[in-house]
């Protein structure tokens, strides 16, 4: 019995030991993506946080960061993926809307403008700024068209959850101010 008690005290041990070195690595690697995103070096912050997600992917706050360094570094593609896994760890955070919001509205935009272009196979990518030319008239594909409308829409209804959890928000007029650009916006094409 005092053999079971002690293997069991040391598998405690060691599990809460692994734990804490865990904690302790996803929180080193998280500040050291802080300090790179505030040198703005994203390629080498997405780096930390991704390989503090592979040590621990339930830490919320390494999911948002990953999502804010992706908008920092303008990939909307990958930022609103992440922002989509945020929402599913913490449903109710409102700021997690918000930046979804954001993020989907700047990768619409990003699609009219060609710098982020629709493969064969509906993935997104972005095309090496050579390779645009800006002087030609872009032509998006049905594809490509309806995928910004549905950024669009879906931009307004993450505005819409952010104000629903938060309605005493501070930039209320502006959040909704962004709904009636970008809802008029999409009057226009309807016409």
């Amino acid at each position: 019995m005092k053999k079971v008690i002690s293997l069991v005290s040391i598998l405690v041990v060691a599990v809460f030991s692994t734990a804490c070195i865990n904690n302790l690595a996803v929180q080193d690697l998280n500040n050291k993506a802080k300090a790179y995103a505030d040198k703005r070096d994203y390629t080498q912050a997405i780096e930390r946080l991704k390989s503090s997600i592979d040590l621990d992917p339930s830490v919320f706050e390494t999911h948002y960061n990953l999502a804010i360094v992706y908008t920092q570094a303008e990939d909307y593609i990958n930022a609103v993926e992440e922002y989509k896994k945020v929402i599913e760890m913490k449903p109710n955070n409102a700021d997690s809307y918000y930046s979804l919001a954001t993020a989907e509205n700047n990768l619409a935009v990003d699609m009219e403008q060609g710098r982020v272009r629709m493969n064969e196979d509906d993935s997104l990518y972005s095309p090496k700024p050579e390779d645009i030319n800006f002087d030609e008239k872009l032509k998006l594909s049905d594809k490509e068209n309806h995928l910004i409308e549905e950024l669009y829409n879906s931009a307004i209804e993450n505005y819409q959850k952010y104000l629903e959890l938060n309605p005493n928000a501070k930039d209320k007029a502006d959040v909704e101010a962004q709904i009636e650009k970008i809802s008029g916006r999409n009057d226009k094409i309807e016409e």
